[in-house]
């Protein structure tokens, strides 16, 4: 059977079951042998098909797949399957999920991803793998194992926070995947545009969108950490599809401009991500610390209470932006170090810049920032380098209302 969500707040729950199907007559298919460039396309016949109806409002859904009860009493197997619903109304936000990213980590079948084989060949300083689509999201295992993940990409441990708290204070959200922002015109409809947790793989279009937005007005809020790190074009699937295989072209320049730049095969390097983001990837790009107040006169700041040097302890994490753009106006609002390995010191800044039309775009500077926002139901803790983020806090919450509102409000 699979037992269709929809992801959000509905009074604590997490969740609003919005149709079953089945039970399913499954069967076994053909796990895909690595092809070139060791990809994994599988070519499955589909046991169920949905139409989405008319009223099913935009959103990320979870369909939960359980086989039958089991007749011994034990109990069945589930996983997941997850989408995007989206709409092209003119929203207050537009969330991005960082489908991208989910794929680059899915380490199915058998350890294959964009980083390791199942003989733990790291393959990151080179372009010379794909990944598809076409294919189930297995366990995420980068910094912890999350049995919620199998199938579900990495949105329980690093996006769901954020949809959970919108939807509860009423925000007027819109969802799409990073294939959505290939041009500006989704984005261009909303006044903020948000991305998400972990946002580290950019198509080039994505970044030449949102730059192109943040031009006509809309805010930019980088709510993630290592996010645009690497050129990750898009290409057609085996039966033409767009959209269905990414690879790792080469780094967005801020990568290579920091202190220890990388080995690498790649034969491309991106725009200087820092441009968009106002602070960049450098390398070591990740570590755990506390996201440490750096100018509390600042406007997002207003109604926290925070003075200079106050400590949210364990927000920043896993990774982070670090080495400010020199853009007209931009000021750091945030900074500190990084314990890397849990020992070896790495500075990082989050920042605010202003944009055309009274616009801004702000940048967290780190993938923890959303869980300082909620905790909802299936979303697990996590750990990194010897730190842990402390779960919501007001004043993390209260930011994120300062910038939203100035935002919308404008």
């Amino acid at each position: 059977t699979i037992d269709i969500f929809r992801m959000g707040y509905y009074g604590g729950l997490g969740a609003r079951l919005m149709q079953t199907l089945g039970p399913l007559a499954g069967k076994p298919q053909a796990i895909p042998t690595p092809g070139p460039r060791r990809i994994h396309e599988c070519r499955w016949e589909p046991s169920a098909r949905i139409v989405i109806p008319a009223d099913w409002t935009s959103g990320v859904y979870l369909g939960r797949l359980s086989r039958v009860p089991n007749p011994d009493g034990t109990m069945p197997w589930q996983s997941y399957v997850i989408f995007i619903v989206r709409d092209d109304r003119p929203a207050d936000i537009l969330f991005q999920c960082p489908d991208n990213t989910w794929q680059a980590y899915n380490r199915w079948p058998d350890s294959y991803s964009l980083y390791i084989d199942p003989g733990n060949k790291f393959a990151w300083c080179n372009n010379t793998v794909d990944v598809s689509f076409d294919r189930p999201y297995g366990k995420y295992v980068q910094i912890y194992e999350n049995p919620q993940s199998v199938g579900s990409g990495e949105f329980l441990c690093w996006e769901f926070p954020l949809c959970y708290w919108l939807e509860q204070h009423g925000y007027d959200v819109s969802y799409c995947s990073n294939s959505d922002m290939l041009t500006p015109d989704r984005a261009a409809k909303c006044k903020a545009f948000i991305s998400v947790g972990h946002d580290e793989y950019w198509d080039l279009r994505q970044y030449e969108s949102v730059l192109e937005i943040s031009r006509r007005g809309t805010c930019v809020l980088f709510l993630s950490g290592n996010a645009v790190c690497y050129v990750t074009p898009f290409r057609a699937g085996f039966d033409g599809r767009p959209n269905r295989i990414i690879h790792r072209k080469g780094p967005y320049q801020g990568l290579t401009m920091g202190p220890e730049p990388p080995q690498t095969t790649f034969d491309h390097v991106g725009p200087d991500e820092g441009l968009l983001l106002g602070a960049r990837n450098i390398l070591p790009c990740n570590g755990g610390g506390d996201w440490v107040c750096a100018k509390p006169e600042h406007w997002i700041f207003a109604g926290t209470g925070m003075k200079k040097g106050d400590r949210i302890r364990g927000l920043v994490g896993w990774e982070f932006h670090g080495l400010p753009a020199p853009l007209p106006g931009l000021e750091v609002v945030a900074e500190g170090f990084a314990l890397h390995g849990g020992m070896r010191p790495v500075p990082y800044q989050a920042t605010v810049h202003p944009t055309a039309h009274g616009g801004f775009v702000f940048n967290a500077s780190t993938i923890f920032w959303n869980t300082g926002l909620s905790a909802p139901p299936g979303h697990m803790p996590l750990w990194s380098h010897n730190t842990r983020p402390n779960g919501p806090d007001p004043r993390v919450q209260q930011i994120t209302h300062n910038l939203l509102r100035r935002a919308i409000e404008r």
